[in-house]
């Protein structure tokens, strides 16, 4: 197995260094402190600052930790502080509905599961935390879709993938069951990522009332659906109850 990378242990030393301190440091101060020849640490520091993690003061030519990387910190307390906030609600609703419960937030073009409780039951089930989702044919997707949180990229030469003969593929159909969810304050996929199951899903709002994720419930489409393929009310309603518990907690108002 191949050993650390030293220029990569050095950049991560740099950057550790810079979020330690409350100021700028200049290049003979973070080559010192590093025991780094000065060379090597401008180097490094100039690579940083081409991919954005560190930025350079015109006026002092001094270093401080750049945009791009505390956009990338604030992603993570973002997801993590829904993921934290949805916990109790999450297991809650579990056992209230009797089904799976999952939590998507956007990720670059997907939904990402950040959070997944098992159907309260003896069944063999596969732990979908990390998974991503298409936007287009999940309904945690098409509930970020229709609520702004997410963007459809544009289709390839083939369209967008159908993974069943019920998905959404079409532009038209897209925009209708898009219009829909807003609508009804919710969405439903029936058999349109696989066959035999179904989910529906509720938007998760934080300050302002901006969709930052979705929570949503899965399962066989028989337990989801009524004969007619129809989400049950009750299962909706539930969902919606801890979609409505989790944005207050995340400082949405009342809707």
């Amino acid at each position: 197995m191949a050993g650390p990378v030293q220029s990569i242990e050095r950049a991560a030393a740099i950057l550790r260094l810079l979020a330690g301190g409350p100021r700028r440091l200049g290049l003979g101060e973070v080559a010192s402190s590093l025991g780094l020849a000065k060379g090597t640490a401008h180097g490094i520091l100039r690579t940083l600052q081409h991919v954005d993690f560190v930025e350079q003061d015109e006026a002092t030519g001094k270093y401080q930790l750049g945009a791009a990387l505390l956009h990338l910190g604030t992603s993570y307390l973002d997801v993590n502080e829904l993921r934290s906030r949805s916990l109790n609600w999450a297991d809650a609703l579990a056992a209230r509905s009797g089904e799976a419960v999952r939590l998507g937030t956007p990720l670059e073009g997907q939904v990402l599961v950040i959070h997944h409780v098992f159907r309260p039951d003896d069944t063999l089930q596969t732990l979908d935390v990390g998974a991503l989702l298409p936007l287009h044919a999940s309904s945690l997707g098409k509930v970020l879709l229709a609520f702004g949180a997410a963007s459809l990229d544009p289709p390839s030469e083939d369209g967008l993938a159908a993974y069943t003969r019920h998905t959404l593929v079409t532009p038209e159909d897209i925009d209708r069951a898009l219009a829909g969810i807003r609508e009804l304050g919710w969405g439903a996929e029936v058999q349109e990522m696989s066959m035999g199951d179904a989910g529906i899903a509720a938007p998760i709002r934080g300050h302002g009332g901006l969709v930052v994720g979705a929570i949503g419930l899965s399962g066989p489409v028989e337990r989801i659906c009524d004969p007619r393929g129809r989400p049950l009310p009750a299962l909706t309603s539930l969902l919606r109850e801890a979609a409505r518990a989790i944005s207050r907690d995340l400082g949405a108002a009342r809707w």
